[in-house]
């Protein structure tokens, strides 16, 4: 099997072998494994972990945005959720009175943390 360690690999794109790690457990980039384990990086996967530093760089996002987005692509039900909440416009509860609106919310949030 033709590829790099991670250690290599590492030290060829300028990711730490610990960002390798986590990049693969998010999905964006897999590298091969050996019979007895190990990572082995390839051109390809080389070529992925260039272009997504690049792509970083180039609109100023985290991995994790890049992550979420790629998430969001494949999960259906998760694309749904985020479309209906970006276009859901704030509802003050009928039982609740205009005035006492931030009150509620407030209470709302403090009960959330306090379950926490």
């Amino acid at each position: 099997m033709e590829g790099l360690t991670i250690q290599e690999a590492a030290r060829t794109t300028g990711w730490s072998a610990r960002m390798l790690r986590y990049v693969e457990q998010t999905g964006l980039v897999t590298a091969a494994r050996t019979p007895a384990g190990y990572r082995i990086y390839g051109a390809a996967e080389l070529q992925r972990l260039r272009t997504l530093k690049e792509l970083l760089a180039e609109f100023d996002v985290a991995l994790s945005d890049v992550a979420f987005a790629a998430r969001l692509e494949s999960d259906p039900r998760l694309q749904a959720a985020v479309g209906e909440w970006l276009n859901a416009a704030p509802e003050r509860p009928a039982e609740v009175e205009p005035g006492d609106w931030l009150r509620f919310e407030q209470a709302k949030h403090e009960r959330l943390l306090a379950a926490a």
